[in-house]
C-alpha cells in the first residue's frame, strides 16, 4: 500500500468503500493514525508506515482498549464492520473481549499439549531416573497401549476414557498388561499433575484390572524343572533359561547382561544397581555349571552383551518361549500346565528353603532387600557372599540330580 506513506490527507465524507479505505492516507508528520468510520462510532481504520488495519476501541469497566480486527487488505470494509458490531454487541452485554481472547489463546496452547507431547516430556525428565528396563517398558505402554490418546489434548483426557481404553487393552493383551498400562500412565499424570501440565490424574478411580485377582504362586515340580531343563535348546534363549534356573536371577538381568557384568576369572556376575528391580547391586557368584554356560557362550564382535543378535540384548521372549512350549510338547507328548520364566525363580527360592538354606541367605540369593531395614540394615554390613555362594552349590547339586534322573 505505498499510498500509506504520503503526508496528504484525503477527506472522504460519504460511506466508506473498499476503494476509499484503500485511499486513505497518513496526516503530513505522522507515522501513526487512526480514521474513524464516520457512521459506525469507535470503528476505524489504524495507518502505520508499512501496514493498514481496522481497529475498535471501546470502554470497558472505566477503561479505553483498543483492539485490532486484522488487515485492510484481508478483510472488505463490511466484513469488517460486522466483526465490529458483534464486538460491541459482546461488550453492551458485560463480556470483557480481552479475557475471551485470553481464552481464546489459552485454549489453543492447550490443544497442542497433547498426550504424546507431554509423555515424552515425561520420558526425558525419567531417562536417568529409571532402570533401562523400566524405561524402555514405560515407552512401549505410551507408544503401544496408549496409542488412542496420542493426539488428544492432556487436559481432555477425562475417567471414562482411560476406563474405556483400559478395557480394550485387558481384552486384547490380558489383565496383566492392562494393569501395567494403567500403573504407568497414573505415573505420568502423577508427574503431569507436579509439573503444571495437567490437572487431574483420570487413572484414579478406574478399576485395577488385576484387582482380587490371586497373585502367581505357581512352583515347578522336579520332573516339570528336568523337563524344561532337558528342551532347552543350544542357543542364547536355551542358555538364559539354565541361568535362570541356576542362579534365580530376573529374565531381563540375564536377557540384558553385558560381558563387563561378567568376571569368568573370579566366577562372578556384577550387576549395578540401575539393572536390579529394588536398586541394589548384586554380585552372585557362579556356580560351575553357570560359569561353564557363561564361558561357552559366544563373543560377538562389538557386541556388549552376551545375549541377543542385536544392541540391547535378547529380546525374542514371546518366540522363543513358545518354541520351547512346543518342543516340550512335542517330546512329552502334552503341555506343561501353564508357566512362565519368573516360575523359575520363585522355584529357585522354593526348592532352597527346601533344602534348609537359612531364610534370609535364599532372599539375599534373589536380590531382596527385606531383611536390610531396619537395625539390621543399621548394624548388619556382612555381605553374606561366602553363605549365598554355598546357597547356590546346594541348589546346583539339587537341580542336576533332577535333571539326571531318568
Amino acid at each position: 500500500m505505498p499510498a500509506l506513506q504520503s503526508a496528504k490527507v484525503i477527506p472522504i465524507s460519504s460511506r466508506w468503500t473498499d476503494a476509499s479505505v484503500r485511499r486513505l492516507q497518513l496526516p503530513a508528520g505522522k507515522n501513526d493514525f487512526i480514521h474513524w468510520d464516520p457512521d459506525l462510532p469507535g470503528f476505524g481504520v489504524r495507518l502505520r508506515a508499512t501496514k493498514a488495519s481496522y481497529v475498535v476501541q471501546y470502554r470497558f469497566r472505566k477503561a479505553t482498549q483498543r483492539e485490532s480486527l486484522g488487515d485492510v487488505r484481508k478483510l472488505t470494509i463490511e466484513e469488517a464492520r460486522k466483526v465490529a458490531r458483534q464486538f460491541f454487541a459482546r461488550i453492551e452485554l458485560g463480556m470483557d473481549p480481552r479475557e475471551e481472547k485470553r481464552k481464546a489463546e489459552a485454549a489453543t496452547e492447550e490443544a497442542k499439549l497433547t498426550f504424546k507431547v507431554v509423555a515424552d516430556l515425561y520420558l526425558k525428565a525419567k531417562e536417568t531416573k529409571m532402570r533401562p528396563s523400566t524405561y524402555k517398558a514405560a515407552n512401549a505402554y505410551f507408544e503401544g497401549k496408549w496409542t488412542a490418546l496420542h493426539r488428544k489434548p492432556i487436559k481432555s483426557i477425562d475417567r471414562r476414557m482411560v476406563a474405556e481404553q483400559l478395557r480394550r487393552i485387558v481384552d486384547n493383551h490380558g489383565p496383566t498388561s492392562a494393569a501395567r498400562a494403567r500403573s504407568n500412565l497414573s505415573a505420568l499424570f502423577a508427574w503431569a499433575m507436579k509439573e503444571g501440565l495437567a490437572s487431574a490424574n483420570p487413572v484414579l478411580g478406574t478399576h485395577d484390572p488385576v484387582e482380587g485377582k490371586q497373585a502367581r504362586d505357581r512352583v515347578l515340580t522336579d520332573d516339570e524343572m528336568r523337563i524344561i531343563w532337558r528342551q532347552c535348546p543350544d542357543d542364547d534363549f536355551g542358555r538364559i533359561v539354565r541361568l535362570l534356573m541356576l542362579t534365580a536371577c530376573r529374565r531381563d538381568e540375564v536377557g540384558r547382561l553385558r560381558w563387563d557384568e561378567v568376571d569368568l576369572q573370579t566366577g562372578r556376575l556384577l550387576l549395578p544397581a540401575e539393572r536390579t528391580k529394588p536398586g541394589r547391586a548384586l554380585e552372585l557368584p557362579l556356580s560351575p555349571t553357570a560359569h561353564q554356560i557363561l564361558k561357552s557362550a559366544p563373543r560377538r564382535l562389538n557386541r556388549e552383551f552376551v545375549f541377543g543378535s542385536r544392541g540391547g540384548g535378547f529380546g525374542a521372549w514371546s518366540w522363543c518361549t513358545l518354541a520351547l512350549h512346543g518342543r516340550i510338547t512335542a517330546a512329552e507328548g502334552r503341555p506343561l500346565p501353564h508357566w512362565t520364566l519368573h516360575d523359575l525363580r520363585r522355584t529357585v527360592r522354593t526348592g532352597m528353603a527346601k533344602l534348609g538354606v537359612k531364610p534370609h541367605i535364599a532372599e539375599l540369593v534373589l536380590n531382596h532387600v527385606a531383611h536390610r531395614t531396619g537395625v539390621v540394615g543399621v548394624y548388619d554390613h556382612h555381605d553374606y557372599f561366602s553363605e549365598i555362594a554355598e546357597a547356590l552349590t546346594r541348589w546346583e547339586a539339587h537341580l542336576l540330580y533332577i535333571v539326571a534322573v531318568a
